[in-house]
């Protein structure tokens, strides 16, 4: 069984600067069992770190419209029945399952913080400046605010699929992102900026080589990579390839979308 102190020897050994901030991805099964639980690796991540955030979304949140802009990976007027179970963004409300656990026990946390984008929140501890960086329009700012402070990105005992900050860098880079659309207290909220499909995102791992520092933990390994280092390599491989971490599902709507917005160029 897994420890506090397993979890706290792990992160000394990334040698990352406690005091630069990270942005975490968790899954805790992956681990095997855990003394604790969630809250245990939490609490090994704040001894550990002076920042720390992640990504809290609610795509329960999420309704489509009858019409709208064109080209953006969505089949308007399919939400009749879906639309019914969709609910109103609040702040408390639990993230995603797909957020996993440890991202919830974060939400939850008495000294945390959430940003108030009714899709795609984040929650962090000492992250004021960087939750605040995030708008309706630029909803992925919080990881740029991250990088300029020469952040880090966790995956513990997740792949690059869950990696946010590839989005970040995508959009930087210059890729489609599409529209969507969230309820909320005052009304349905129009959403730019939201992202793309992330199956191909392992791709960038091979890349990255040189850049990530990895330690085994239990059944499962944590990953740690700078965001900057990150974001200029998905630069440039959507550079030299415009088509690069796509993945290959024919019937994905965004990156058949993307596909054809290279095409059109």
């Amino acid at each position: 069984m897994l420890t506090f102190r397993d979890f706290i020897t792990s992160f000394r050994k990334l040698e990352i600067d406690r005091s630069q901030p990270v942005i975490a991805h968790a899954s805790l099964s992956a681990f095997g069992e855990v003394h604790g639980g969630a809250d245990t690796i939490l609490g090994a991540l704040l001894s550990s770190f002076n920042t720390l955030v992640m990504p809290t979304f609610t795509y329960k949140t999420m309704v489509t419209p009858e019409l709208g802009p064109a080209d953006n990976a969505i089949t308007y007027g399919s939400g009749v029945a879906t639309n019914k179970l969709a609910e109103i963004f609040r702040h408390g409300m639990p993230a995603d399952s797909l957020m996993g656990v440890l991202a919830e026990s974060l939400r939850k946390h008495p000294n945390a913080h959430r940003t108030t984008h009714p899709i795609l929140s984040f929650t962090g501890i000492n992250a004021k400046r960087i939750l605040g960086s995030q708008t309706i329009k630029e909803p992925l700012c919080c990881i740029e605010t991250i990088k300029k402070g020469e952040g880090w990105v966790l995956l513990l005992g997740v792949d690059q699929t869950v990696n946010t900050s590839i989005h970040y860098a995508e959009g930087r880079a210059g890729r489609k992102q599409f529209v969507r659309w969230a309820l909320t207290p005052k009304g349905v909220v129009f959403c730019p900026g939201f992202p793309g499909c992330s199956d191909g995102f392992e791709a960038v791992s091979s890349h990255l080589q040189d850049e990530i520092r990895r330690v085994e933990v239990g059944k499962a390994v944590i990953q740690a990579m700078p965001v900057v280092k990150l974001a200029d390599t998905v630069d440039a491989m959507i550079k030299d390839n415009p088509l690069a971490l796509l993945c290959e599902r024919e019937d994905c709507e965004r990156c058949n979308a993307v596909r054809a917005s290279v095409s059109a160029q």
